[in-house]
């Protein structure tokens, strides 16, 4: 590239941005390895990298022939894609390039200055609480470079202009780490403020000298970078959420929403328009941001990290590898917490209402809606998305990921698991398998591929472990009450009424291959627990070393009177739990459902 060039069009715009996109994501690892603020959870170069890659397909197809086109597109999938703080103020830093250059059709170089300007002005309106020493500060520092070369000489090329605000950025990101106390006392520059340096430099280097950063086909391998273990802060552990969603609306008031979020947690970015505006927030009760920006708009793209459990996986990992499952298995608070085990959360939606299960509707919160909501529930799969953004994170700080699955015969989450494995290009691998089970089953084989990872066995010999274990596995759900499959469509109406007027209570299971068939039923109402507790003893009582997973669907009472005749009908059972039934059987079992998952259970070092 000539280093005269006074005009830059789109086509030369796209192949720069390409260039800077490719940098932040070949460093992606680098930039989870030093993040310690906001939040020191070490996920910045993933946010980033995720934030960044949609808009490399954005580059491909958008419209080449008018700047201002071209960046409203690119600022559009930024707004959709955004991950993260860092991610947030990009989106809103390219919508004010775009709104700079809407009557652009390529820009000079004081356009250009110009558009990085309201860029700039456009990112620190954003946050909630601007602070000196984050992107922001290299953001600004690029900025003032800029125009004061463009307003000092008209006849100054665009590179130039570039190469000499780089060099003013890339001393201001050294600075950072004297202008805020944690990033001092750790010894690093800000993550964020690196990862918008890493894009100019991709930038630069394609304008300037012709040397593209070409896309990355694996990332810095986590073995090889020092990851930084620092004690947050109270301020910044106070919250454990990061939130993040999107209001979609004709007029929407920023200015309004803004004073409606501001008071619920920290670190509130928002970014966009009126017509689409995306929020990031860090709260305790993600339900509460969903509910506030309720009131400006329809809400989409709802999500919520635990950060928490973000730092733990970071600083204190459990295991040879990681452990991730989805929401629809059910397992108990304690051995989530015990084994460090990760989680996509499924859709739920009551109407116009939308969840993410476990997340912001607990099981009790969805048993009362299911019972007086006139609308019956439908569940949705997570998205590849969903998958993909826990995956890269995972990925980037174990050698390995193994995600367990709920049975593909009940849902397409399996599928959406595996199409996220297949783009996840962290060093990690990601072995996604089918648990051909559900609910408490696939709690059970969760929680024992967690226990094979703490215990030191390898991803090689834990799979082969799992694929003994998932013919060992069964689930049995009793379905005390039909009206919720019959409002579900799951059986017809005709069905349920005789079953009520025989007094008869089925008994469905799940077992290989992952489907769901009848296993009985149990004739009269009085005594279920004792005899469903009866009827599967018959069944295992030649088995031994039996582990039992109980659920209920708000029915603790008759989940213990279960707990009790099995104990004493089974004394083959070494171990037996119990927790709330969750959506994914709960949806169709409804109200004083009880569910036993029964799993002929072997010691993870008998593999070895």
């Amino acid at each position: 590239m000539s280093s005269t060039l006074l005009q830059l069009n789109t086509t030369e715009l796209a192949k720069a941005l390409e260039s800077g996109i490719h940098r932040v994501m070949l460093e992606q690892e680098t930039l989870n390895s030093i993040n310690v603020f906001p939040v020191a959870d070490a996920d910045t170069g993933t946010n980033l990298s995720m934030s960044l890659e949609p808009v490399l397909a954005t580059l491909s197809l958008t419209d080449k022939t008018h700047i201002g086109t071209f960046l409203a597109d690119v600022a559009d999938t930024l707004l959709d894609s955004a991950r993260g703080n860092s991610g947030a103020i990009i989106a809103e830093f390219f919508q004010g390039m775009s709104d700079s250059a809407a009557n652009e059709c390529e820009f000079t170089t004081q356009s250009f200055a110009q558009a990085i300007n309201k860029g700039s002005k456009y990112a620190y309106d954003a946050v909630d609480r601007p602070c000196e020493g984050t992107i922001l500060s290299v953001i600004d520092a690029f900025s003032c470079s800029l125009n004061d070369q463009a307003s000092s000489s008209m006849n100054i090329s665009i590179p130039i202009c570039i190469a000499k605000a780089t060099e003013v950025a890339q001393s201001t990101l050294i600075d950072t780490t004297n202008k805020l106390e944690v990033l001092k006392k750790a010894g690093v520059v800000d993550a964020g403020a690196k990862g918008f340096v890493l894009l100019i430099e991709g930038v630069s280097n394609y304008l300037v000298d012709r040397q593209p950063t070409k896309q990355p086909e694996h990332l810095n391998t986590s073995n090889n970078i020092n990851r930084i273990r620092i004690q947050e802060n109270s301020e910044n552990a106070e919250f454990r959420f990061c939130v993040e969603c999107i209001v979609n609306g004709k007029d929407i008031s920023r200015r309004k929403l803004r004073e409606d979020l501001m008071t619920l947690g920290n670190s509130l970015v928002l970014a966009g328009n009126n017509r689409k505006t995306k929020v990031h927030i860090h709260v305790n009760e993600p339900d509460v941001v969903f509910t506030a920006a309720g009131i400006h708009g329809k809400v989409t793209g709802i999500k919520a990290d635990d950060m928490h459990q973000q730092q733990k996986t970071a600083h204190n990992r459990i295991g040879k590898f990681a452990v991730i499952t989805d929401s629809a298995a059910d397992i108990t608070k304690e051995d989530m917490e015990r084994f460090d085990i990760h989680t996509v959360p499924c859709r739920i939606q009551f109407g116009n209402k939308g969840y993410l299960d476990k997340v912001n509707i607990t099981p009790e919160e969805f048993y009362e809606e299911l019972e007086k909501n006139p609308i019956h529930p439908t569940t949705s799969q997570p998205s590849p998305g969903d998958f993909r953004r826990q995956y890269e994170y995972l990925a980037s700080h174990f050698p390995a990921v193994i995600s367990v699955n709920l049975t593909p015969k009940l849902s397409g989450t399996f599928q959406a698991a595996q199409s996220a494995a297949k783009r996840t290009k962290a060093s990690g691998k990601v072995h996604v398998f089918n648990s051909q089970n559900a609910s408490l089953g696939q709690g059970q084989l969760v929680t024992f591929t967690a226990e094979c990872s703490k215990a030191g066995l390898d991803v090689t010999t834990t799979l082969a472990a799992l694929d003994e274990m998932v013919a060992s596995t069964t689930t049995f759900a009793l379905i005390q009450d039909m009206s919720a499959a019959v409002r579900g469509g799951r059986i017809a109406p005709l069905w349920g009424k005789i079953v009520n007027w025989l007094k008869i209570t089925p008994i469905i299971s799940i077992k290989t291959p992952g489907t769901i068939t009848g296993d009985g039923f149990l004739t009269g109402r009085n005594k279920l627990p004792y005899k469903f507790a009866k009827h599967l003893a018959k069944k295992y009582n030649n088995k031994t070393n039996l582990h039992l997973a109980l659920g209920h669907a708000m029915c603790i009472d008759e989940a213990k009177k279960l707990e009790a005749a099995l104990v004493s009908q089974m004394p083959n059972i070494k171990r037996i739990t119990i927790t709330e039934l969750g959506t994914a059987l709960g949806v169709h079992a409804g109200l004083g459902s009880l569910v036993v998952s029964v799993q002929e259970y072997r010691n993870p070092r008998q593999f070895v």
